[in-house]
């Protein structure tokens, strides 16, 4: 039965701990597992190195996205956020089996899938999308939501924040980015993968949804189809379909392809919280998760 789960299953989501010696990772099963990235990277790690120093089940479906805070990993699946504290998941404590309370359901919301959570660092607010095809904003000091954005016509699969105007961007299957402001309205919205864009935007085969986002406030970078990206200087590392990370320039000429594990791509992190810790990890249709070390090619994987 171990065998088969393995082979069946997919990592969905990724998140670094606050001091970046972690990393957690959650799959199709409802599963978190917890990492030691120091132990990994240690000229003495052996394959044990590379296991969970923690597995436990989180969730009763997928762990559709993963976040960090201060002090807490929020994980989120089906219409459920819970909250698990670093501290004690560092201690190897297992939130499910442990007396202390390491564990808090945040909330529940009657959504199908919770795809995207970001935190509004000017008001302490969590910020949550999915498929309701809502944004939910609750105050993580009381646990009370406190205003719904609706505007999108099918789910959200990414949420992004603009730190210097204080928005909030969101992109979702019905081919749209929203950028909302401080009212329930949103400020503007780019169709941009129905056409409306250029040719070279639409993604026939894929439908036209979004499903990444980034910004630095300047400018505005998104994925359609089945992407994710993340940035580092000057290059745009994705993924997607294929077993592989592709780094690609501003311009959309592809650089490299870099072989990864799993035939299919679904999270990739980048860990800038820690320079002694400073690695990539991939994950997709598979139950290892690819490290990288120097972005060219894969070090070693880690494995539920």
């Amino acid at each position: 039965v171990l065998s088969l789960q393995l082979l069946h299953m997919s990592v969905f989501s990724q998140s670094f701990s606050p001091c970046g010696r972690f990393l957690a990772a959650g799959n199709n099963y409802g599963e978190i597992a917890v990492f030691s990235l120091s132990a990994a990277l240690s000229p003495d790690a052996s394959e044990g190195s590379q296991k969970p120093i923690l597995n436990f089940t989180a969730h009763d479906g997928p762990v559709f996205t993963l976040l960090s805070t201060d002090t807490h990993l929020l994980s989120a699946g089906k219409g459920e956020i819970s909250a698990w504290s670093w501290a004690e998941l560092i201690k190897k404590v297992s939130p499910i089996n442990s007396r202390n309370t390491s564990t808090q359901l945040v909330t529940s919301l009657e959504i199908p899938e919770i795809n995207a959570m970001i935190i509004n660092p000017k008001d302490n607010s969590l910020i949550a999308g999915g498929g309701d095809n809502n944004i939910h904003i609750m105050d993580m000091e009381t646990g009370i939501f406190k205003s719904v954005l609706k505007g999108h016509t099918d789910y959200i699969h990414c949420l992004c924040f603009k730190e210097r105007e204080g928005e909030i961007l969101s992109g979702g299957e019905d081919g749209a980015v929203r950028i909302w402001g401080h009212t329930e309205i949103p400020l503007c919205r780019f169709q941009t993968c129905s056409g409306m864009a250029g040719q070279e935007c639409t993604c026939p085969q894929f439908g036209k949804w979004i499903s990444c986002l980034a910004t630095d406030s300047d400018w505005m970078l998104c994925g359609g189809g089945p992407l994710e990206a993340v940035f580092h200087q000057d290059l745009i590392m994705s993924v997607g379909e294929g077993p592989y990370v592709s780094h690609c320039l501003h311009g959309g000429t592809v650089k490299a392809q870099i072989p990864c594990t799993p035939s299919s791509l679904n999270t990739l992190a980048l860990n800038l919280k820690n320079t002694e810790h400073r690695v990539m990890t991939v994950g997709g249709s598979s139950h290892q998760i690819d490290v990288f070390t120097n972005f060219s090619s894969r070090t070693f994987s880690l494995s539920f």
